[in-house]
């Protein structure tokens, strides 16, 4: 065979090879295998968010100095519940105090002094809570222009007042108690069959002269209007005892005083001091077999040393004023200021918004306790006793026939009223 025959048979197997391979089925690939998918992880549990530590309020120490016992069941200790009422009510109050704040318990010192002692202790604000600590208040606030001072019954920044002293770190706080000692005296003469009523008073200035007549005031009124009695058979006498209460070889002994009231036929002893021998000595009278009562003071709770024959106590509730100070002194919102307080005559014996109350006795007859509300709705409704004619002891006119008495002219009133027995003055 030729090579030329041999390449063409070479060649036709070949293209035959090539044919056969391009018609042969094709087998079809496996896909490429994709990478494998992980699993999400599940999210981890979130913590629960952390409850923040509540912030402990930053410590407030207010200081007081007290003129009596702070447990005296009377005016000290209405000052020191205010005190208790303003820790339980202003986050982080601290009350820090001093008591028998006077020259015969604590001899050779004066308030102001004392006043030094509580701000030793971190107080950043001081309360003189009597009338005769003025003197000291002012010198203290003077001498501490960094510490809020409040003379409780003071008129040191009283703008309209004879004593203004305008001073920056200085406020006046009072209730208006004239309303307490009405509704006091209007409670005695329903309930007075002699017609003769005991006012035992401690020492004499326009304060007590005020509150003195206040109660005359209630009892002439209610005497006439309610009892329907003859005025000239009212016989209303003040026997003073030279300070807020006993001190022996200083004062008289208020049990004296009260026991020769009702030993003159005096039925009922209205009490303006600042402890209760005037109900404590009724009764002792009763138990003997005499038919008197007694209304004491300035403590919410001073009936019961007595309740057969208490007819009730008008009494300061200083606390909701003096929260309210005290949150003005830690949000730095304090100003000066002078405050006389009225009660609240939607409900006066409201312990969160009234300044003054009267808490009704358990010897007040029912009857007389319905008079005493029909009283205090007049006084509510805008009835003012206050108002002339009325003269002054010494038969001076002090208001005209229709002329109501300034807040002035009844803070500073100089002699008791026309009609009252008793000292107007120390002096006499």
């Amino acid at each position: 065979m030729s090579k030329k025959v041999f390449w063409k048979v070479i060649g036709g197997f070949l293209a035959v090879a090539l044919l056969a391979t391009a018609c042969a089925p094709k087998v079809a690939e496996a896909p490429a295998a994709e990478p494998p998918v992980e699993e999400a992880e599940a999210p981890a549990a979130e913590a629960p968010a952390a409850t923040a530590a509540p912030v402990e309020p930053e410590e407030f120490v207010f200081g007081m100095l007290l003129v009596g016992p702070y447990n005296d069941r009377g005016y000290s200790q209405a000052h020191y519940d205010a005190g208790l009422y303003v820790e339980e009510n202003v986050p982080g109050a601290t009350m820090v105090y001093l008591d028998k704040v006077n020259s015969a318990d604590r001899p050779g010192t004066t308030p102001a002094q004392l006043g030094e002692e509580l701000v030793a202790k971190g107080a950043k604000l001081v309360i003189f809570n009597s009338d005769d600590m003025k003197d000291s208040a002012h010198e203290f606030a003077l001498a501490n222009p960094d510490i809020v001072t409040l003379h409780a019954s003071g008129d040191g920044n009283w703008a309209e007042g004879k004593d203004y002293k305008n001073i920056p770190n200085l406020a006046n706080i009072m209730g208006r108690m004239e309303y307490g000692k009405m509704m006091a005296g209007c409670a005695a003469a329903m309930t007075s069959t002699t017609g003769k009523i005991g006012y035992l008073g401690p020492l004499i200035n326009e304060e007590t002269r005020r509150l003195a007549s206040s109660a005359f005031l209630g009892a002439q009124y209610c005497w006439e209007n309610y009892a329907k009695k003859d005025p000239a058979l009212l016989n209303f006498e003040v026997n003073w005892i030279g300070f807020w209460f006993n001190i022996p070889g200083f004062t008289s002994d208020p049990t004296q005083v009260a026991d020769d009231f009702f030993n003159k036929d005096f039925d009922v002893v209205i009490s303006g001091i600042d402890t209760t021998e005037g109900l404590t000595e009724a009764v002792k009278m009763r138990a003997d077999g005499k038919t008197v009562f007694a209304i004491p003071y300035d403590f919410k709770d001073a009936c019961a040393g007595g309740a057969d024959a208490c007819l009730g106590v008008p009494y300061f509730n200083w606390g909701p004023a003096y929260v309210e100070l005290v949150n003005s002194v830690i949000d730095g919102s304090f100003k000066p200021f002078y405050a006389w307080n009225g009660p609240d005559w939607a409900d006066i014996n409201n312990p969160d918004t009234s300044a003054v109350g009267y808490v009704k006795g358990d010897a007040l007859s029912a009857e007389a306790a319905a008079n005493l509300d029909s009283f205090i709705a007049e006084l509510a409704g805008g009835l003012n006793l206050w108002k002339g004619p009325l003269n002054l002891q010494d038969g001076t006119a002090f208001l005209a026939d229709g002329e109501t008495a300034s807040d002035f002219q009844v803070w500073y009133l100089p002699q008791l009223l026309e009609g009252m027995v008793g000292l107007s003055t120390a002096a006499e």
